[in-house]
């Protein structure tokens, strides 16, 4: 007797969380190691002093965007155990009264009266704060606030953009090292905004655009300052 096949699904909002952080960090990694490189890069320091920038921007990035995240996320774990708690106590001293409340929101989501009351009284034998956290407050374990988790994948996503600039800038030549920044910069960044784009359903071509531009921005923007800074320099 052959076996019936288990059907699987993939949809794209399992992977949003991770996804959108995994992007963000990357993405801030190398437009503001590449902004940093060339603006120093513009202001005709030596390279010494533009490696220096470009590894103190990555370790700084790193860390603060990790501190970020596991603060925000620290918030929100903080917020949803406090909710938690409220569940259940609420659970304990107000049994009933929580049961109707969850056959209410399997009422509003379409059930019958009488099958909305058998799935709560079922659920809750089950698992009742389980139950309660799912569809009362919307909390399930996959998504559950994680700061640590959150902190690292952070810090890695930031890392590993702004490697790519750090290690453009080492093996550039100081004749085109900030338009050679740049360019290698963008070509990363609309792979990336590419890649991202079709990871979750969208056009590629819009993805790449979009981070280009205002990465182009940034750069443009750096750069006018440090070769401020040269010419000022060269004037006293």
């Amino acid at each position: 007797m052959t076996m019936p096949r288990r059907h699987r699904e993939s949809h794209r909002t399992d992977r949003v969380n991770w996804l959108r952080a995994a992007v963000l960090g990357a993405n801030d990694g190398i437009v503001s190691t590449a902004s940093l490189i060339v603006g120093v890069a513009a202001s005709h320091a030596s390279s010494a002093s533009i490696m220096v920038a470009g590894v103190a921007g990555l370790i700084a990035g790193a860390f603060s965007m990790a501190a970020g995240e596991y603060i925000s996320v620290s918030s929100q774990a903080d917020t949803e155990n406090a909710d938690l708690a409220t569940e259940r106590r609420e659970l304990e001293s107000s049994p009933q009264q929580e049961l109707k409340e969850l056959a209410g929101i399997y009422i509003k989501r379409g059930l019958e009266p009488k099958l909305a009351a058998q799935v709560a009284e079922q659920l809750t034998a089950h698992d009742a704060l389980a139950a309660h956290a799912r569809d009362e407050l919307g909390i399930t374990p996959e998504f559950r606030a994680r700061p640590m988790q959150a902190a690292l994948a952070s810090a890695a996503a930031f890392s590993s953009g702004a490697s790519l600039p750090l290690l453009s800038a080492f093996l550039l030549p100081d004749a085109h090292r900030v338009v050679g920044i740049m360019v290698s910069s963008l070509v990363f960044l609309a792979v990336l905004g590419a890649v991202a784009a079709r990871a979750g359903g969208a056009s590629a071509l819009k993805g790449a655009a979009r981070v280009v531009l205002w990465s182009t921005l940034a750069m443009l923007a750096t750069a006018w300052i440090g070769s401020l800074f040269e010419a000022g320099s060269g004037a006293v």
